[in-house]
């Protein structure tokens, strides 16, 4: 693998870090700039597509294109393709021709459905408590080979270390608004409480008891009756905490 394609793939990667503003759009920039770089050295199109699994989050699907996603989903859906493949084994996994390759039966009729012919799982490395790998998709005309690995592989890897930084950075930002949610339903159950003291003349404790009594009682979030009682009051649910980000 030539280091010029490599130094290109990491300069792209790290501008696209650059411009970061959420993880789902930098992924599916991602992908854009993986089907790209597959579709030149290929000679012919390459759909890209990412799944990317993370602990405790959902998992996380985009690609260069509707077909590409869709078609990532449903290896996902019926749990057998190359990407589900690469996810577990950590190595690259061609099904070089859908009308001859009898792993994956379910999944070669979708991939042929679509116009497709081959597709490349690769896996990711994007760091810690968190999984991802490449799919691949070219047509029946032009298929994908084995030669094709070695690139995908060199991309892989740089995309990998844009992904790690790339889920910290979403990691750190959705911290931050689960720390900011918690806070607000904290403050709205202090605020209903502090109601049920001053109409019912009674302590903190007391007041809890009053609020878990009726969330158990309805089968309710405990934030949820808070709600109400606040709306009751003020007339919003609206509320919100007085710290700044």
């Amino acid at each position: 693998m030539a280091f010029n394609q490599v130094q290109s793939d990491y300069d792209q990667l790290q501008g696209l870090l650059a411009t970061f503003e959420d993880l789902r759009s930098f992924l599916n920039r991602l992908t854009a700039l993986g089907a790209e770089v597959m579709t030149e050295a290929a000679g012919t199109k390459v759909e890209c597509a990412v799944t990317l699994r993370r602990q405790k989050r959902p998992v996380t699907i985009a690609g260069s294109s509707e077909v590409a996603v869709r078609l990532d989903e449903i290896e996902q859906a019926v749990g057998g393709g190359p990407c589900t493949e690469a996810l577990k084994t950590g190595r690259p996994v061609l099904l070089a021709d859908v009308s001859t390759d009898s792993r994956w039966p379910k999944y070669s009729r979708a991939l042929a459905a679509a116009g497709c012919g081959s597709c490349l799982g690769v896996p990711l490395d994007p760091g810690e408590n968190a999984a991802a790998a490449l799919n691949l998709f070219a047509s029946p005309a032009a298929p994908l080979t084995e030669p094709m690995i070695a690139r995908a592989t060199a991309f892989a890897e740089s995309a990998g270390q844009a992904m790690a930084l790339a889920v910290r950075i979403a990691a750190k930002d959705e911290l931050t608004k689960d720390l900011r949610a918690a806070m607000e339903k904290r403050t709205i159950i202090d605020l209903a409480a502090g109601i049920i003291m001053g109409q019912n003349r009674c302590t903190q404790d007391e007041a809890m008891k009053i609020l878990m009594a009726v969330s158990s009682n309805r089968n309710q979030k405990l934030a949820a009756v808070a709600e109400e009682v606040v709306a009751g009051v003020s007339g919003s649910r609206d509320v919100r905490t007085h710290f700044d980000d």
